[in-house]
């Protein structure tokens, strides 16, 4: 029998995105560790450049990485480093951090700050409309002793309204200036109080003006901005996310002949877990009794169940559909599949991409000019006016409003958390923070041909070509055995109705075959040589029957989608090249049937690194496609990678992004989204720049309020959001 190697697929489709528990405990060992934290009060660009700085700063701490989409940190420290740690030094920075399961990521949180802010939003605009009824009577034309009286009635509901409703910007000052810093917060706290400060004002001396209006109304304006902005940021919900909704808070152990009920974090390795029909595996385990079919859709995209039984693999997040199963813990908590996966995508997710680097050096700038070009316009406005106080702080304040960089900080996470959860739900993993970046600038694409292309799962050919007793001949001996062309051979027989015949004496002969007895006469079925064959260029196993020898030629099973996606790559003008260290022969009958003219075989992996590295030389950008140890180098060097889910463990690492699902489509799809995604993140520093451009003068030529101030800095912010949720 000719045996090939052949990756086989994983029985457990979530162990396979991420490394072995060898290579992971080699990856995480005792001397480094991973934190996430979430922020609840960081919103700009400047509150990220803060964390990450006064992280990164401590001792031990390696680096740190702000989500500003998601709010949440993630910190990669030496193991002695705490959370307890980064939180007090986030507390001292003026910033509420809370420890987070990386697994686990509640969206109680988010939900309890949706309800806060929506709550003052709606005294804001309640009292919004009080007040301005008050205002238009004495823009009507009240006098004197009632228009007094107006204005003591708009102070009465606008002071508390304001002190009240602004808690969420107050909080952040506040905090900001215990830390000695500046944030964005600031200037829109220092607004409202020169409003309300100097409407009080006027009022006590008996003016004509009095802006109560505005400052209740900037108050309801930066809520519904503030609100609105949260809730987009929250419908962008990242893979992690998604994947953390899979995790099962409880398990059903079994200890001592009993059946408990205990949170995850007492399961342990070793544990008997059962999961009744309908429920969601908790663990990551081995089926040790009970027999089920498997729902993985949610983690691959697959529609079929899968079967599972005894001595099967299954992860946490699959859905057991048919049977009662008793599992053995493999890994639970944070050592799960699925817990890793959620950590591979918040640390994409997380990392620093050109363009976030960008916006991140433009808010350093940016952020300083915002309290200089305030505090000149006092100045200015001060002097030209002849000193009207008045007059000079409303346009200092309505400065202050306008120039804040909020849309500038949002440009880029949320396009990123965005696309990362639109591929996910397509069956892709984005593990690295630049890969969309550079899978945008992809021309040309390589693929392997074994466990790429196809499923690495042989199928015979031309069986039908043959007398149904040497079919039946050559089923019964390949039953005998384990090898993957013998089972694929049996398999397909028997899905074909053919009875396999009743052979004697049956055994296997280690590294040539099977041979048995049939009617008296010895029969062999494994490698040419062994059975006396002229063996073809192609994979085959070779049947030795009276006298006679007969060859069954293997093809190896396309995967799903791989036909779809060579022609649509061909379609939007890629180049498409097929390497394979298969024989010349399987090559050039899989490279004629996708129709792709650049193919190699035989290819060593130095081969396969070399072409790689020459279409680089050349200019071109390469999206390197494999699976294979021989494909490691040269998922290395591509400019952007792509591993299946069934890849080993090395390729895996070396990629950037995990296919996985068996379909190859949603490789187009991720090709169509980065070059979406980077087209949005254009456009939103496009956004950031004119708004500025057009508001900002605005604002220094005293042509805006305070309250016209509000609507603008809100409505960038949204526009950059609901820009970026165009992805979906």
């Amino acid at each position: 029998m000719t045996y090939v190697e052949h990756p086989s697929l994983m029985a457990c489709p979530a162990c396979a995105v991420v490394p072995s528990a060898e290579r992971l405990a080699s990856l995480a060992a005792p001397q480094s560790t991973r934190l996430m934290l979430s922020l609840p009060t960081a919103h700009c660009a400047l509150c990220m450049t803060t964390i990450e700085h006064g992280l990164e700063h401590l001792p031990g701490v390696r680096s740190a990485r702000v989500n500003l989409s998601l709010r949440r940190v993630s910190v990669d420290a030496d193991a002695d480093v705490t959370a307890d740690r980064l939180i007090l030094n986030l507390a001292r920075l003026g910033y509420e951090a809370h420890e987070l399961d990386a697994g686990l990521l509640s969206a109680t949180e988010t939900d309890r700050q949706s309800q806060e802010l929506l709550m003052r939003l709606g005294v804001a605009g309640f009292s919004m409309m009080n007040v301005m009824l008050l205002s238009v009577a004495v823009w009507s034309g009240a006098e004197d002793a009632t228009r007094q009286l107006f204005h003591w009635i708009s102070a009465i509901i606008a002071l508390p309204t304001v002190a009240f409703a602004g808690q969420p910007f107050f909080r952040s000052a506040w905090a900001c200036i215990k830390a000695r810093r500046l944030g964005m917060d600031v200037p829109i706290s220092l607004a409202l109080i020169l409003a309300c400060a100097m409407s009080l004002f006027e009022t006590v001396m008996g003016g004509r003006y009095a802006y109560f209006d505005a400052a209740v109304s900037l108050t309801f304006f930066l809520l519904a901005g503030r609100y609105l902005d949260h809730r987009t940021r929250a419908v962008a919900r990242s893979a992690a996310e998604h994947l953390a909704a899979l995790e099962v808070p409880r398990a059903q152990v079994l200890r001592e002949g009993a059946e408990i009920v205990l949170p995850l974090a007492q399961v342990v390795v070793g544990d008997l877990v059962r999961v009744r029909p309908g429920g969601r595996m908790p663990v990551d385990g081995v089926v040790m009794d009970g027999a089920s079919e498997v729902d993985r859709s949610l983690l691959t995209g697959e529609t079929l169940p899968v079967y599972t039984g005894p001595g099967s693999r299954v992860s946490a997040g699959e859905v057991n559909l048919t049977g009662p199963l008793t599992l053995r813990v493999t890994a639970a908590g944070r050592d799960s599949s699925l817990h890793q996966m959620a950590d591979l995508v918040a640390v994409a997710e997380s990392a620093k991409t050109l363009y976030t680097g960008l916006a991140e050096r433009a808010a350093q700038i940016y952020a300083p000019l915002v309290h200089l070009l305030s505090g000149g316009a006092f100045v200015f406005w001060l002097w030209q006016t002849g000193g009207d106080i008045r007059f000079a702080i409303n346009i200092s304040a309505a400065v202050l409003i306008i120039t804040c960089p909020c849309a500038l900080g949002l440009a880029v996470p949320a396009v990123v958390t965005a696309a990362s959860g639109k591929l996910f739900r397509k069956g892709l993993l984005i593990k690295h923070g630049t890969a969309l970046e550079r899978l945008a600038e992809v021309d040309t694409v390589v693929f392997d041909k074994t466990g790429t292309l196809t499923l690495g799962l042989p199928e015979p050919v031309g069986l039908s070509d043959y007398p149904a007793e040497v079919i039946s001949v050559a089923m019964a001996l390949a039953a005998a055995s384990s090898h993957p062309l013998a089972v694929a051979l049996a398999a397909h027989s028997a899905a074909r109705g053919i009875r396999p015949a009743v052979l004697t004496a049956l055994h296997e002969v280690p590294g040539y075959g099977v041979e048995g007895q049939w009617q008296g006469e010895l029969v062999r079925l494994g490698r040419a040589t062994w059975v006396g064959a002229t063996p073809l260029s192609v994979t085959a196993t070779y049947l030795m029957l009276n006298g006679a020898t007969f060859a069954f030629a293997f093809t190896d099973r396309l995967r799903p989608g791989a036909e779809v996606a060579v022609a649509a790559l061909m379609a939007q003008g890629k180049q498409v090249v097929l390497l394979s260290g298969d024989g010349e022969g399987a090559v050039a009958q899989m490279a004629a049937r996708l129709g792709i003219t650049d193919w190699t075989a035989n290819a060593l992996p130095t081969d396969k690194a070399a072409r790689v590295a020459a279409l680089t030389a050349h200019g071109h950008k390469v999206l390197m496609v494999g699976d294979g140890l021989n494909d490691t180098a040269a998922l290395v060097a591509a400019h952007v990678s792509i591993s299946p889910a069934s890849a080993l463990d090395a390729a895996r690492v070396a990629s950037d992004i995990v296919l996985l699902g068996q379909d190859m489509a949603p490789i187009v799809d991720a090709l169509r989204i980065a070059s979406q995604a980077r087209r949005r993140i254009k456009e939103n520093f496009a956004i950031s720049a004119a708004y500025n451009i057009v508001a900002v003068p605005l604002a220094l030529a005293g042509l805006a309020s305070p309250l016209a101030a509000a609507l603008a800095m809100s409505l960038s912010s949204i526009t950059v959001s609901l820009n970026a949720l165009r992805l979906r």
